[in-house]
């Protein structure tokens, strides 16, 4: 049996914004004829201000936080208790601190179920300073050098980039490959992220799934591929 997982970020919704409008009512109806999960960093709040309530509430069943915080509907599944350590988050605000991009905006280091997301800008930026945040990222690789170094102070938690500017951060094997757990042999895995380059935080699941995996450029990307290739199945 086909079964649709879906990235939020990049993938349904420009990065840290809502779904537009157009794609969220066709899916809708994607999502009422097929089994559909979301798989996202973000945590519940934020995902359902992307998405919105009605699709949030159709997905069979939304992975919250990499999997980390799990819902059905409006009902918690399992939450992972996991907090960072006092020296790992030391070592993020001194690299915050050493970093030549000039702007900060607050929450650097946002706390969610089992995870924390790490972003020098800060996740109080503007869609604006967002932006010019992802220019100085492009230019200057900056988001993949911190993950492997943090990668290598401590080994025991893994980093990756998420998102536009941000880095999620958790213990091995809490990152979004964990919800196959849930699936059967039985189950043809179909992935979408934006993220699957081997530093994406897609990357885990999208190794390890069996199925089919999308690796999407936009949202756009993503509704292309759904009308040329499932529509007849909805």
């Amino acid at each position: 049996m086909n079964r649709f997982i879906f990235d939020v970020d990049g993938t349904l919704t420009p990065s840290r914004r809502k779904m537009d409008k157009d794609f969220s009512n066709w899916f809708e109806h994607f999502a009422t004829h097929n089994p559909v999960y979301l798989v996202t960093g973000s945590d519940r709040e934020k995902t359902i201000e992307q998405v919105g309530s009605q699709i949030y509430n159709l997905a069979m069943r939304v992975y919250n936080c990499s999997g980390n915080d799990v819902y059905e509907q409006n009902k918690c599944i399992y939450s992972n208790n996991w907090t960072l350590p006092e020296d790992a988050e030391k070592w993020l605000l001194t690299e915050m601190e050493a970093s030549k991009f000039v702007l900060r905006t607050g929450n650097h280091i946002e706390k969610r179920p089992g995870m924390v997301n790490f972003s020098v800008v800060g996740r109080n930026a503007t869609l604006g300073e967002r932006k010019l945040y992802v220019d100085y990222d492009i230019q200057t690789n900056e988001r993949n050098t911190i993950a492997k170094e943090f990668n290598r102070q401590f080994f025991e938690i893994d980093a990756k980039p998420g998102g536009e500017t941000g880095i999620d951060i958790a213990p091995f094997g809490c990152d979004k490959s964990q919800i196959l757990k849930d699936f059967t042999e039985d189950d043809n895995i179909i992935f979408f992220g934006d993220r699957m380059d081997p530093q994406g935080n897609d990357y885990p699941l999208s190794s390890k799934n069996k199925g089919t995996n999308y690796h999407v450029k936009e949202w756009r990307h993503t509704w292309e591929i759904l009308n040329e290739n499932f529509t007849n199945r909805t």
